[in-house]
């Protein structure tokens, strides 16, 4: 009988088959696999000094640096569940979480980007946080808090090591492993509860698309609050013994040389990542020829941006796929063996044991994409409702994306329920933005949409009504925007309409709003 498949189980099948090997490498800080374990049993055994129990909820608001890593797989050993933050939300989009979560515990990053948010968050609508612990991200942290840093946290008080061993031995397959939240296509975001098993193997499928070994060395610029970054980085470098390489933010230069001097196999990103690194000026001066493998699909993907990685990027294989948070991130990618075009017009077929079906398809074949399998999420948080609308009463999954599948069985996505964008690789629901801005004095009327975008792919578009006799401008609500949601949700643009277009039913026609665009 095979092992039982939770994280804990596997770190401590790596930290033995591949004791010596490295896991983790930063720039201040490298882990064997040996190493690695033993760091996430001590802070393991701090997180449970400061009160955390099994089943507990524990949050992540942090960039890419080695404790995202050990703190995630120290909840785990610890039989708590992880809660990762957009690290671009703001304090009061990370409040909202950290309460409906009931979060006993955030692992908070220090200044980072220029601001500290954690900073701002409101405790006074947090009564359950008891602790923050503040992760080092850039020197000068910042102002005096009374929040604790990393190491003093590692310092404090610890249960013993045996009983946090205990705690792993009991994480059961079924356990609820992570909260990952996804705004919901009415404006509120929603938690999605995965198992232990469903992230480990679905990211396992994922990896084994890339033939991704313990030979591997992967650059992980992908957010790990994200699931390209946690599940497609950190459970499937640890699933393979590859070792991770995280980047804390996207800067090309420094990836490229990272590349030459790690001589890095693996490197997944949205397309803009690609685009960026094959037209900047020094890229002849750094030597790229140990890349192998990509994996893209956040946004839409030219064939000749797919045949340029493979010639002058020196990709072996390059593929795409679709995937969605409530299918624990996955659902259909490429192979190895598909050309170019494949590649590039569409999302593969189904990986991780899923069935993929199309709804009530139209003349052309398209309709509602559906999936099912053992790897759809567990459900949404406190919302049974929400649930039942998203998996039907045989199982499907209805992902309120629009779809074809080809003869070979290759899914193509044609449209996007809710007029979803993605800018810069995170998705984007025009509702959510739209409520906000409603709020704005001065906006009688609201719609966003998606608009092309050479560098981030698509960006936000509002269309605004004023109210009368107020004089509202375009930064006005660009700047109302972003104190008030993530920067990358920000509408970049404003146009000011007499009225929006509505049809008879009072819904707003955004086709007619992208005409106009």
């Amino acid at each position: 009988m095979p092992p039982p498949l939770t994280t804990p189980a596997v770190l401590n099948r790596m930290a033995f088959d591949f004791a010596d090997h490295l896991a983790l490498v930063t720039d201040d800080r490298s882990f064997t696999f040996a190493e690695l374990h033993d760091e996430v049993r001590r802070t393991a055994a701090a997180l449970a000094g400061l009160g955390v129990s099994q089943s507990d909820r524990v949050a992540i608001w942090s960039p890419n640096t080695w404790h995202w890593v050990v703190a995630c797989l120290a909840i785990h050993y610890a039989g708590a569940v992880v809660v990762p933050i957009n690290t671009r939300y703001t304090a009061e989009e990370a409040t909202d979480i950290l309460g409906r979560t009931a979060a006993r515990l955030l692992i908070g990053m220090g200044r980072f980007l220029g601001t500290d948010r954690v900073s701002e968050l409101d405790r006074g609508a947090l009564p359950g946080l008891r602790h923050i612990v503040r992760v080092p991200v850039q020197d000068a942290d910042g102002p005096e808090t009374t929040d604790g840093d990393w190491e003093g946290f590692l310092a404090g008080p610890q249960v013993p090591t045996s009983e946090v061993d205990g705690r792993a031995a009991a994480v059961h397959t079924d356990d609820v492993s992570d909260i990952l939240f996804t705004s919901g296509t009415t404006g509120r975001s929603k938690g999605v509860l995965c198992a232990h098993r469903q992230s480990l193997s679905a990211s396992a499928a994922w990896a084994q698309c890339g033939r991704i070994t313990a030979a591997d060395r992967y650059l992980c610029i992908n957010p790990f609050f994200h699931n390209f970054g946690y599940k497609a980085g950190i459970l499937a470098c640890l699933q393979t013994g590859a070792t991770l390489i995280p980047q804390l933010t996207f800067d090309p230069e420094l990836a490229m040389r990272t590349i030459q001097e790690h001589r890095v196999t693996v490197l997944p990103g949205p397309p803009t990542v690609y685009q960026t690194l094959l037209d900047h000026p020094a890229r002849g001066n750094f030597d790229l020829s140990s890349l192998r493998f990509a994996v893209t699909g956040a946004a839409n993907v030219p064939v000749v941006l797919v045949e340029r990685m493979q010639r002058e990027l020196d990709f072996d294989t390059v593929l795409t796929g679709y995937g969605l948070t409530e299918a624990t991130g996955f659902g259909t990618m490429c192979r190895p063996e598909d050309d170019p075009d494949t590649v590039a017009t569409t999302c593969g077929r189904p990986i991780a044991g899923f069935e993929l079906r199309i709804d009530t398809p139209d003349d052309t074949g398209a309709g509602e994409v559906l999936l099912r399998g053992p790897n759809v999420m567990l459900g949404y948080l406190d919302d049974p409702m929400a649930t039942a609308t998203a998996i039907d009463p045989q199982g499907w999954l209805h992902t309120g994306d629009i779809g074809t599948v080809d003869a070979a069985g290759n899914l193509r996505i044609t449209d996007r329920l809710k007029d979803m964008y993605i800018c810069g690789g995170f998705n984007v629901y025009p509702a959510e933005i739209e409520q906000v801005l409603a709020r704005l004095d001065g906006i009688a009327d609201v719609a966003v949409i998606g608009v092309a975008d050479d560098r981030l792919g698509e960006v936000g578009r509002a269309f605004v009504v004023r109210r009368a006799g107020i004089n509202l401008c375009e930064q006005d609500v660009i700047d109302y925007a972003r104190k008030h949601v993530a920067n990358f949700k920000a509408p970049r643009s404003v146009v000011f309409l007499e009225a929006l277009p509505r049809n008879a039913g009072g819904k707003v026609v955004k086709t007619t709003l992208r005409e106009i665009a």
